[in-house]
């Protein structure tokens, strides 16, 4: 018995030594998933379920481990029935904490294109078309909150309402999104600090309500994260040329300096009521804190904020994990320190004065906490890698690979090795490691030219179409070849994924090709049948000079390649060629015979755990960066 006990005790503790040497957000991940795993807490459709699969959704986009998907869609699963409804969801209730769990909603029908998400998503977005207004144009927080506007509800609806418009075309919609952080700061901001108060009322007639400016009494800090949250969760989606775009950064710069000059100085945290540090029955608060570095981390990264908000992130994130993370004794990661639900108004009535805030108990583990902890230490990891090709462009082709179908909406997109495709087809893993070291992803829609591609760093031509997949298919004529390759031989980092024969046009591509030394070849090797991934699988050696970190991964139907100088292998199976890479004056050239990267393989839902594909592909970004030419300052 004896022995038993100490091998039990021997096998936890090992199990905590590799915890230990993952990520906090993906050591947070598995502490909700253990805690969490049969149900995430609540019995109905709510918010708090959302924030929670806000951070697994960040952790999966960062690490490509399909048990942080997996989890996500059996989440929603128990709610959203096959044709669409959402059990115990009301519309009538009007409120905007019903909104924030649809975004889950929004990444499941995206990736795996299921009608009954995006039908659950569209009874979210017509409540947001019925959802009652201020005479403003603001959304009442709750139909039963007549006439108020919440900071909370910021994030609740906007950030879903913005990747709606987005995903489906209802660019109009913009303005009202806009509209909704406009009206919050007009009303609700503090002349003295610039933070903003919890909640506003427009009639004044609530008993919490200051009756001259309808205000709550206190600067809560939660509240101030939501909205901050919010504003660096609807950005990336807003048109780059929309006249309020250029309002909602400086809102956020604005809120950013007041949240700044709040915090604590000696640990660099911000306490439960922003205003009143130290005194007494105030204290320091974990939920609020991680949505603080999460908007400034994310803020900095985007490029909404100036870089000197990374330090204060990085303080507080240090603080955070210090004051707030325990590790037990199986190696479970804990959060404290995360102030229990707030609100004012309802019953029993909240005050929303400075005793009110401060008696809230706070909770191990509670879900604002979970979730925030892990959507800040995503970003925090993000970090890393930033200034490697900070500022830098990388073009992906959508002239020569041109596919079009017909989406949800009825609407022909382009599709097929597109940045912003979060299904199989899509590289939006790839643009996610792309942008983790700096570089800006953008699509390059026309001919490319010695003017469209100058702007570029590295630009990307995928699979070459042929006119049974696209009718219009544009080829790679001397045009192209001239601007192409006198843009690598002043500096250019060209990577060519093409694919196997059949499938991509070769003739065109090879006369490019042919200006370094490399020629794809029109055949097609690791034909795989069914699931029987090992007819797929490439060993990498451990010196192999590109792929550092993967030693298995996973190319099936590609088109090899033959050589001539300058061009030089980088990886060989048996006697097949590849990868191949050749310097060209000044510039560099990367190719194989298949797509590779896209999702369906990088994103973790598909292949066994031994295919490293995910780690391959950050292998090849770290060392595209590296061959792009440093500019003198």
């Amino acid at each position: 018995m004896k022995k038993i006990l100490l091998l039990c005790a021997f096998l936890f503790a090992g199990l905590g030594l590799r915890a230990q040497t993952l990520p906090w957000s993906q050591r947070m991940a598995n502490t909700a998933m253990h805690i969490w795993a049969d149900s995430l807490p609540g019995a109905n459709w709510s918010y708090d379920q959302g924030v929670v699969l806000q951070g697994l959704q960040s952790v999966w986009q960062q690490s490509a481990k399909a048990e942080y998907f997996s989890y996500i869609q059996k989440a929603m699963d128990r709610y959203v029935g096959t044709d669409g409804t959402i059990r115990t969801y009301k519309a009538s209730e009007y409120t905007l904490d019903n909104i924030l769990p649809g975004r889950g909603l929004l990444l499941l029908h995206r990736v795996l294109n299921t009608p009954k998400y995006y039908k659950a998503a569209v009874l979210l977005r017509k409540q947001i078309s019925e959802q009652p207004k201020t005479p403003e144009g603001g959304f009442w927080h709750k139909n039963r909150y007549p006439n108020q506007m919440w900071l909370d509800g910021l994030y609740m609806a906007e950030p879903f309402y913005a990747q709606y418009a987005s995903a489906y075309h209802e660019d109009t919609d913009f303005d009202q999104i806009a509209d909704q952080f406009i009206l919050m700061e007009q009303h609700s901001r503090d002349s003295k600090t610039g933070l903003l108060f919890h909640a506003w009322d427009q009639s004044r007639k609530e008993r919490w309500a200051n009756p001259q400016t309808g205000l709550s009494a206190s600067l809560w800090a939660r509240a101030d994260g939501w909205y901050a949250m919010g504003l660096v969760d609807v950005l990336p989606y807003f048109p780059a040329n929309h006249p309020k775009r250029v309002k909602l950064i400086a809102i956020l710069n604005r809120l950013a300096a007041a949240i700044r000059a709040s915090r604590d100085q000696g640990s660099g945290l911000w306490y439960q009521v922003l205003d009143k540090g130290s005194k007494k029955g105030n204290y320091l608060e974990a939920s609020a804190s991680c949505m603080f570095v999460y908007a400034f981390a994310k803020g900095v990264r985007e490029g909404y904020l100036p870089p000197q908000y990374l330090p204060v992130a990085q303080k507080a994130y240090e603080a955070i994990i210090k004051n707030f993370i325990e590790t037990d004794a199986e190696g479970q990661v804990n959060i404290k320190g995360t102030a229990g639900a707030v609100g004012v108004g309802g019953k029993p009535y909240r005050d929303g004065s400075y005793e009110y805030y401060t008696s809230v108990k706070t909770v191990v583990n509670e879900t604002k906490g979970v979730g925030a902890f892990m959507l800040a230490s995503v970003e925090m990891e993000r970090l890393a890698n930033l200034k490697a090709g900070k500022g830098k462009t990388v073009l992906l082709d959508s002239y020569f690979n041109n596919e079009h179908h017909a989406d949800v909406t009825g609407k022909s997109i382009p599709f097929h090795y597109k940045w912003d495709e979060l299904d199989n087809n899509g590289f939006s893993f790839l643009a996610q490691i792309f942008n983790n070291y700096g570089l800006h992803t953008k699509t390059l829609n026309e001919a490319p030219d010695d003017v469209n591609l100058k702007k570029a760093a590295a630009y990307i031509i995928v699979d070459p179409d042929i006119p049974k997949e696209n009718p219009d298919a544009k080829y790679i004529e001397e045009p192209h070849i001239k601007a192409i390759s006198n843009w690598v031989e002043n500096g250019g980092v060209l990577v060519v994924l093409n694919n196997d024969t059949g499938n991509a046009e070769f003739t065109h591509l090879n006369k490019l090709m042919a200006k370094c030394g490399i020629s794809f070849n029109q055949n097609s090797i690791n034909r795989v049948v069914g699931r029987n991934f090992e007819q797929g699988a490439i060993n990498i050696p451990s010196d192999n000079s590109i792929f550092k970190t993967a030693r298995k991964v996973y190319i099936k139907e590609l088109s090899t390649l033959q050589l001539t100088k300058p061009a030089v292998p980088r990886l060989i199976n048996g006697k097949d060629i590849i990868v191949a890479t050749a310097k060209y004056g000044k510039g560099t050239v990367f190719a194989v015979g298949d797509p590779w990267f896209y999702n369906e393989y990088t994103d973790g839902r598909k292949l066994p755990p031994d295919y490293d594909n995910f780690k391959a592909a950050n292998d090849l970004v770290n060392w595209l960066v590296k061959q792009i030419p440093q500019t003198k300052k």
